[in-house]
């Protein structure tokens, strides 16, 4: 059980042409067991009226519009600078393809609460259509630069995860207050593996609540015709910056076995994923992380 008095918790729902789902992730929302919370909704610049409808359906969530897409972890960050500003405990950041059960705020809450030394908590994350797993737990390999998604619930009680998923990520005040907001750099992907390791270096765990769960379309990925060269790019800011010395000299070696993979890939059997590879390999040279 929660104290008596709750912590103030906002929810910050990221937009970017939702039609399909983001009345129902808000509907979902507002039918949480846990009261007294607050939603934000920042929107991307949605050119489908779904920014516009949930106004008008949600009077009780507070809308930010901006006036482009600025991604993932600008938008976000939008969201909880306002959160912040009216004295935030907890921030669930969620998908706007990500549906709540009536329970999961209250069992997040009382999780983090119980578990000071915890910063960022994810719910179990089931995949809408089948109730399959999509998300209970993250796993970074070094080695290969890509990060896993870990399908099977290791306990019943919370448990340790190598990183959370931005898809429904609970947030303590204090990990805002020590590391930061989400690095900008990155437009799209891996921007919760790199907060949740400047967090956990920070000294904060990272917990998977398994009382918690959430479902979640993958809309988003869907629909995104540039999702290669946005893994590619982010992956290789994340794996360089947060990368030990160590590691970052086999990395470089990865790296170019790759690219020469995808040199020849090109020559050989050119498609549109070589090419935004390919796209993404130049544009991270810009960056100047090697």
């Amino acid at each position: 059980m929660l104290k008596t008095v709750q912590p103030s918790i906002f929810v910050v729902v990221l937009n970017y042409n939702g039609k399909d789902t983001l009345t129902a992730c808000l509907s979902s929302v507002f039918q949480s067991d846990f009261k007294g919370f607050e939603v934000i909704v920042v929107d991307n610049n949605s050119i489908d009226g779904s920014f516009e409808l949930a106004k008008n359906q949600f009077p009780r969530a507070h809308f930010i519009k901006n006036s482009k897409n600025i991604g993932f972890a600008k938008g976000n960050n939008i969201g909880i600078r306002f959160a912040l500003e009216k004295f935030a405990d907890y921030i669930l950041v969620l998908n706007n393809d990500a549906y709540l059960e009536k329970n999961t705020i209250l069992e997040l809450a009382i999780v983090a609460e119980k578990t000071k030394t915890a910063g960022i908590f994810n719910p179990i994350i089931l995949n809408a259509n089948n109730n399959s797993i999509w998300f209970a737990g993250g796993k970074i390999d070094w080695l290969k630069m890509k990060n896993q998604h870990l399908t099977k619930i290791s306990s019943q009680n919370p448990y340790s995860t190598q990183y959370c998923t931005g898809c429904a990520m609970f947030i303590s005040k204090e990990v805002f207050k020590k590391i930061g907001l989400f690095d900008e750099r990155y437009f799209l992907y891996y921007e919760d593996a790199d907060f949740s390791v400047r967090a956990k270096n920070a000294g904060f765990d990272l917990r998977i609540c398994p009382s918690a769960k959430v479902l979640h379309i993958e809309q988003s990925s869907i629909n995104n015709p540039l999702k290669t060269y946005w893994l590619v790019l982010s992956g290789m800011i994340f794996f360089f910056s947060q990368g030990s010395p160590f590691q970052k000299i086999w990395l470089l070696l990865y790296l170019q076995l790759r690219k020469f993979k995808n040199y020849f890939l090109n020559l050989l059997k050119p498609s549109q994923q070589t090419f935004q590879v390919k796209k993404a390999y130049k544009d991270f040279r810009k960056i100047n992380l090697l």
